[in-house]
């Protein structure tokens, strides 16, 4: 693919690193201008650092190393007005917006009968109702430019199956999906198709801590806690031979669905999974 949007606008949250930063070059690789926005602060229920003003600055430069265009913002999916002056000064400065990126998220871990209120309020609120707000921060932006549109939701495979000790993450994971159906249906007339994207564990700062390795290795002495150690058991959740994939791979199914190549491609749950949803 080269070149597939050229000329239009993407709005991608969380775009500071990991995924978000993968899906805001990529579509830059491919033409687009982009609107992005992170929280670049801590999430009190994290147990791994957040992204940085210095991350977002990273995604800034390598967007224009491709020679498009990026306007970013400090913005918190809880806030839908900061969403919503971001988007307004990205459409301001570029005229349109073609593909919403609803990315932004974080991961926490914990059996449903021990996750605090907190735990659970600021995972939907984050995960599941920072989507919404996303949404509705960009739709009209969209719509309004008569030529159609793709919104594309990164959920997960926690999205399709059951993860132990992890509720709240599947609940709000599973919750995007319920959303994504809606709003197919109400904006499928103006030719704005919406999906979500379920990926397996991808390698990125939110899997590749030491908050995930002891929940994959629970108990063990520090010293036996190994990337290796972890790359086998994360492995088993997958039927392809591998323990994760790269933003990168899921990169290319954004990209994929933000272009005319989907044109009718809508209301859809497409794995990128290694065939972990399968996987019983």
């Amino acid at each position: 693919m080269t070149g597939t949007l050229e000329g239009k606008v993407a709005f991608v949250t969380g775009a500071a690193r990991g995924q978000g930063r993968s899906h805001a070059v990529r579509l830059a690789n491919e033409g687009a201008d982009i609107i992005a926005v992170d929280l670049c602060a801590t999430v009190n229920t994290a147990e791994y650092p957040m992204a940085t003003k210095e991350d977002l600055a990273a995604t800034v430069a390598a967007v224009q190393a491709t020679g498009r265009r990026i306007e970013a913002h400090v913005a918190d999916v809880r806030e839908l007005a900061a969403l919503r002056a971001a988007v307004d000064a990205g459409v301001e400065r570029f005229g349109r917006l073609d593909v919403v990126v609803a990315n932004a998220g974080f991961a926490s871990y914990g059996p449903s009968n021990q996750l605090t209120e907190e735990q659970w309020d600021e995972m939907i609120a984050v995960n599941l109702s920072g989507v919404w707000r996303t949404v509705r921060a960009s739709i009209d932006h969209v719509v309004a430019g008569g030529r159609g549109g793709s919104v594309v939701v990164i959920s997960s495979a926690a999205g399709l199956r059951g993860i132990p000790n992890a509720a709240h993450y599947a609940a709000a994971k599973h919750g995007v999906v319920g959303l994504m159906k809606v709003l197919a249906l109400e904006f499928g007339a103006h030719r704005i198709r919406v999906n979500t994207v379920h990926p397996t564990t991808v390698e990125t700062p939110m899997t590749q801590n030491d908050a995930t390795i002891e929940l994959f290795l629970p108990g063990r002495p520090r010293d036996d806690q190994t990337q290796h150690a972890y790359a086998r058991i994360a492995q088993r959740l997958n039927v392809l031979p591998v323990p994760w994939i790269q933003p990168d791979t899921v990169s290319d199914l954004v990209t994929f669905l933000a272009s005319d190549a989907a044109q009718y491609i809508t209301g859809t749950s497409i794995p990128v999974d290694a065939g972990m949803s399968v996987r019983w």
